[in-house]
């Protein structure tokens, strides 16, 4: 399947690692020595879950080949929804008035927008649909309990929009030529390493360590099975998105792999953990970059456990 336009939104918004100094004590060092974070975007009121994905939309409408109208399928995933009835794929579905097409809702937490990504191929290759638009976002902030010493000065929000089709529209289009997923809910602490209790404490990661070295084993599997299934060594890569959750797994997975630090693509001293959207935002935010025979991995690590990966060809 095909990329047709990319799109993206961040908040303007930027929290400083002091500011979590002065609630908990936590040194501006010592966040930037674990995580890599130096700073991460915050939404305001005004900018909801689905302001920030129609903001996304917008912003990859002007490079699409064919009128949004004629999208057959919206998913949108996520694992912090404003709504989880009127979901923000029915109220893209209605403001742009795409009449003709399935809209859901899907939730894998850090793997979501990879899971909707093998969603999509499968429809394409079932027949059921022609083009998509996947839209990721997470408003983390709303959830997030800033005293929190684990956790707490980890998130940001953000958003991104991305159409797909069965056919390429020009040879410019850059070809999803395989996705992976793994359901993991079975491995180390599994469903208790990242919780998100919506009524009491918001997002808790009790089981940081595990986390940590899970993402790493799992990403770094996946990256390597997903280019040598599809005829490619890891040197053949020109560029590695992983999920930003902490700079240390994203540069212990290279290392593993033995991938140049360089060829990391990555946001999140900037931005901190955008949570579902951090991966796909790095390759929005990046898409000028890419090159004619530029191949890109992007590997994921999710609460549950899940993971997944794909491959992206120029």
């Amino acid at each position: 399947m095909y990329i047709n336009a990319a799109g993206y939104y961040v908040p303007e918004t930027r929290i400083s690692n002091e500011y979590f100094t002065l609630i908990n004590g936590i040194t501006s060092d010592w966040i930037q020595q674990r995580t890599g974070i130096m700073t991460r975007s915050r939404a305001s009121e005004k900018e909801t879950i689905n302001y920030m994905c129609r903001q996304a939309v917008e912003d990859a409408i002007p490079k699409l080949p064919y009128h949004i109208g004629e999208v057959d399928l919206i998913i949108f995933a996520s694992y912090s929804p404003s709504d989880t009835v009127g979901t923000t794929a029915h109220y893209i579905q209605r403001d742009y008035g795409i009449n003709n097409a399935k809209a859901f809702f899907i939730s894998s937490a850090c793997s979501s927008a990879i899971n909707a990504m093998e969603i999509i191929s499968s429809f394409f290759e079932s027949g059921i649909s022609q083009r998509a638009l996947l839209i990721c976002g997470d408003r983390n902030t709303s959830y997030s309990d800033e005293t929190d010493p684990v956790s707490g000065h980890l998130w940001g929000d953000a958003a991104a929009a991305i159409f797909f089709s069965k056919e390429a529209y020009s040879e410019k289009e850059p070809d999803v030529i395989d996705v992976i997923t793994q359901g993991l809910g079975h491995v180390g602490q599994g469903p208790q390493g990242v919780l998100l209790d919506l009524v009491n404490d918001g997002i808790q990661m009790p089981y940081g360590k595990d986390v940590f070295l899970n993402a790493c084993t799992y990403m770094a599997k996946n990256t390597k099975e997903i280019v040598e299934k599809n005829g490619y060594c890891l040197n053949d890569l020109s560029y590695f998105i992983g999920h930003q959750a902490n700079m240390r797994i994203l540069k212990n997975v290279v290392k593993q792999l033995d991938i140049p630090e360089n060829k990391i693509l990555s946001n999140i001293e900037q931005l901190g953990n955008t949570g579902s959207v951090s991966s796909i935002l790095v390759y929005a935010q990046n898409q000028d970059k890419f090159e004619k025979e530029d191949l890109v991995c992007i590997s994921v690590f999710g609460g549950g456990y899940s993971a997944g990966a794909c491959l992206i060809r120029f």
